[in-house]
């Protein structure tokens, strides 16, 4: 149990600008050329690569990686583009320790798994920087898809659906595109607004009108949306954080994670964030893991990560959980909250424990457990998310669906673009009266 401040202190600049923009340096600095030769050269490029069945956009990894091992930097880039537009986000967060790398061969207790991340990241961003365009649309199809969503899901749908010859217009609710790449991820992990350089590669294909500031249910309707395109792709994540349902949540300092973390990457002066001197996260997954980290990086002395279950069952990966920690976090499990202490301004968090009850002091409280969808109640749900087929197709005809919305939904970048992907060829194939398979 940490000690009360006398009074909440929650400020900014607790750290020098210049050491805040030290502490949001690359979590994972690019490899060289002579680093990325040395590490291509560790593959066994296995026929039946578990790797490649790990990565969910079926990237072919050994394929890639031999294409850097003969200099073929281009090539490489675009066998990884090819299945992953967002190739070059997912190499920066992508937790490839629980995908490929954990399946990579080499990942023995004698030696580390070949640095896949970092390797698709050598060979796509060149691409990406230069803004050359690897792709040709196809002869246009003269249909016009509406894509309702600008991030991983709704990016990767129109990009594929561009390059096949259809026109898309893309309604996106913020004032820029990108979705969770450009709001929801740490700020460490896609420094030099990479989000948005990778978005402008993307649109660079053609065919692509992105419509900001249109939220669907209020700017525009779904059935306006059917009626008025061929097809419609909703890739709209889960927009409404959870609440705690607990006394003293609506107290001054209590603030929700994703809200704060999209301030944080929009925000030009890192240092002008208000930030506690002791901040307690209410959470186990990576938006806990980035606001606790973030908060460390902003200046906060103390920072207190709970969980209410173990730590097995917490869904930030070992890594994410051990960077927290080397961070100087304080992880603390088994610990639902029972209530919010404080009178007009937060003063701390009330625990329930195998022990009894625990107080942690704070002048500032994150809440970063989880969020959930807007009301569908058209759709076929489940879980609190919308039911489709494998084609991702939803309940509703014309209408298809993927990324965090969906049954499925892993909450992951590449997940999202497996979708939005999957979902374009299958609009295609239906707009072109293709039979099924």
């Amino acid at each position: 149990m940490t000690r009360p401040a006398e009074q909440p202190d929650v400020r900014p600049s607790r750290l020098s600008r210049d050491e805040i923009e030290a502490n949001f340096q690359d979590l994972h600095p690019p490899l060289g050329r002579s680093e990325a030769l040395i590490e291509a050269d560790r593959c066994y490029f296995c026929f039946d690569a578990p790797c490649t069945a790990a990565c969910p956009t079926g990237i072919d990894i050994p394929v890639f990686i031999q294409k850097i091992r003969s200099d073929n930097v281009r090539g490489s880039g675009k066998t990884i583009l090819g299945e992953n537009i967002m190739g070059g986000m997912c190499a920066r967060v992508c937790p490839t320790e629980v995908l490929c790398e954990e399946a990579c061969v080499r990942n023995t207790h004698e030696e580390k798994p070949v640095e896949i991340g970092l390797l698709q990241r050598y060979a796509t961003d060149p691409i990406i920087d230069s803004g050359v365009q690897l792709f040709a649309r196809a002869a246009p199809s003269g249909k016009t898809v509406a894509v309702v969503g600008g991030g991983p899901a709704g990016l990767s749908c129109a990009h594929r659906l561009a390059v096949l010859g259809h026109n898309v217009v893309v309604f996106n609710r913020d004032e820029k595109p990108g979705g969770l790449n450009e709001y929801g991820i740490a700020a460490y992990k896609t420094v030099d607004d990479f989000a948005q350089t990778e978005v402008e590669y993307i649109l660079s294909i053609g065919g692509i009108d992105v419509r900001n500031n249109v939220a669907l249910g209020e700017d525009v309707q779904l059935r306006e949306l059917i009626d008025a395109h061929d097809a419609v792709f909703l890739g709209i994540g889960l927009s409404r954080a959870n609440d705690l349902g607990i006394e003293g949540e609506s107290l001054d300092g209590v603030v929700n994670a994703v809200d704060y973390i999209a301030e944080l990457r929009q925000a030009e002066d890192k240092s002008t964030m208000p930030i506690g001197r002791t901040v307690v996260v209410i959470g186990g997954g990576m938006t806990a893991i980035d606001i606790a980290v973030q908060s460390r990086h902003l200046g906060a002395e103390q920072v207190h990560m709970v969980y209410r279950r173990g730590p097995d069952e917490m869904s930030a990966s070992a890594f994410e959980q051990a960077l927290a920690q080397t961070t100087g976090v304080a992880i603390h499990h088994r610990a639902p909250p029972n209530r919010i202490l404080g009178d007009e301004h937060v003063t701390g968090v009330e625990f329930t424990s195998d022990g009894g009850r625990f107080v942690l002091f704070a002048d500032m409280v994150f809440k970063a457990i989880g969020q959930q969808i807007g009301g569908f109640s058209e759709f076929a749900m489940q879980d609190g998310r919308i039911v489709v087929d494998a084609g991702h197709g939803t309940s509703i005809d014309k209408v298809w669906a993927g990324g965090d919305c969906v049954v499925g939904g892993s909450d992951l970048t590449v997940t999202a673009v497996q979708h939005g992907k999957l979902a374009a060829i299958d609009i295609d194939r239906t707009l072109r009266g293709a039979p099924d398979g």
